[in-house]
């Protein structure tokens, strides 16, 4: 419209600079305004996005911080609901690595263990607050034999510090000894030390197998390595069995023994020099058998409690002599007579050429 004639357009005034158009003077556009009538911001646009990122960016931060947060919530709830689901399936657990019983135990064995847990609870209670021997026998199978092996027992080895009060009944199952059933219980202690007690029944009492609970030997065995005491005795130990797969073509048994300790069930004491026993034997048969029924989980005398001893680890009552030469120092085993700790002269296990011992 500023470019009619200078007539028509006299009255007229630029919106921007005021001047008249007429006069065909070009006047500057002011620089804070721009074409628009807007104001123009001396900052480069990329300044202005960096005054306002911090609100985006929190907001954005939030919402990843959710979305995390979700996820990982999800994470754990399907972690924890695969293993309880896991846990639950009867398939997926072997005695071998959970140590759970493969067979449930029968009605009579049931029915024996709810009579006896109480009196073997009592019986054990007070078995342990007695502070002397001749308390202690009160309490125990075959009193009479067991009084002279119980004043040898604890004036060679110290008598074990429990507090009663601190007991607790883990598990309780049957043992089926030749002739009549056991109950063999676990118990824990507020020290966190594992206690195992069988009790027998003699004359309408639950009695405790003291041999089995002190793991009695005839001597204690540092001491019989070292050279102290008879060059022969009788000792309840644990056996492993060295170079198992390799040594499967060979007629021997590689052999090391160790002595337990007493409310830890999961660690050795000392260890004996390697015992080479022929497989071809009937102590060779007996190990043999015992290291194959550890092995698939199982225990000697249909025990449906699991075992308790470090893995690969069996317990045994062996004869050991040995032998104190001028040359050195060497063991030799005599006998293997039982795989087991229990009071009873019965191995435990049945081999081809051996009849089963009454």
């Amino acid at each position: 419209m500023f470019q009619s004639t200078i007539g028509e357009a006299e009255d007229r005034l630029c919106s921007k600079c005021g001047s008249n158009p007429s006069l065909g003077v070009e006047a500057a556009v002011p620089e804070s305004e721009n074409p628009e009538g807007n104001p123009v911001s001396t900052e480069a646009p990329t300044a202005a996005g960096k005054q306002r990122s911090p609100v985006r960016k929190r907001r954005r931060s939030y919402v990843m911080l959710k979305i995390l947060g979700s996820w990982l919530l999800l994470l754990v709830f399907l972690v924890f609901a695969t293993k309880w689901f896991f846990n639950d399936l009867p398939e997926t657990r072997t005695p071998a690595t959970t140590g759970q019983p493969e067979e449930k135990a029968s009605a009579e064995d049931i029915a024996l263990k709810q009579e006896a847990a109480n009196p073997c609870n009592q019986t054990f209670a007070n078995f342990i607050a007695a502070t002397t021997p001749e308390g202690h026998n009160q309490f125990v199978i075959d009193p009479i034999q067991t009084a002279a092996r119980m004043s040898r027992f604890y004036s060679l080895n110290p008598m074990a510090n429990i507090d009663p009060s601190g007991l607790t009944l883990r598990d309780l199952g049957v043992v089926h000894l030749p002739g009549q059933r056991a109950v063999e219980t676990y118990w824990t202690l507020m020290d966190g030390r594992t206690l195992d007690a069988v009790f027998i029944k003699q004359n309408d009492e639950w009695l405790l197998d003291w041999e089995h609970f002190v793991r009695f030997s005839d001597y204690p065995w540092a001491l019989f390595l070292a050279g102290s005491g008879d060059s022969e005795g009788e000792f309840r130990l644990l056996a492993r069995e060295r170079l198992a797969d390799e040594r499967k073509g060979t007629n021997t048994i590689s052999m090391v023994l160790y002595a337990p300790r007493f409310g830890h069930a999961n660690e050795t004491g000392p260890q004996s020099p390697e015992f080479l026993v022929k497989r071809d034997s009937s102590n060779g048969k007996l190990l043999e058998k015992a290291f194959a029924l550890e092995r698939s989980g199982k225990r000697v005398f249909d025990v449906q409690l699991p075992s308790i001893n470090p893995e690969g680890l069996i317990r045994v009552r062996v004869k050991v002599r040995r032998h104190d030469e001028t040359t050195g120092r060497s063991f030799e085993l005599v006998d293997v007579v039982a795989c087991h700790w229990y009071s009873s002269n019965n191995p435990g296990l049945v081999i081809s050429d051996q009849p089963p011992a009454k």
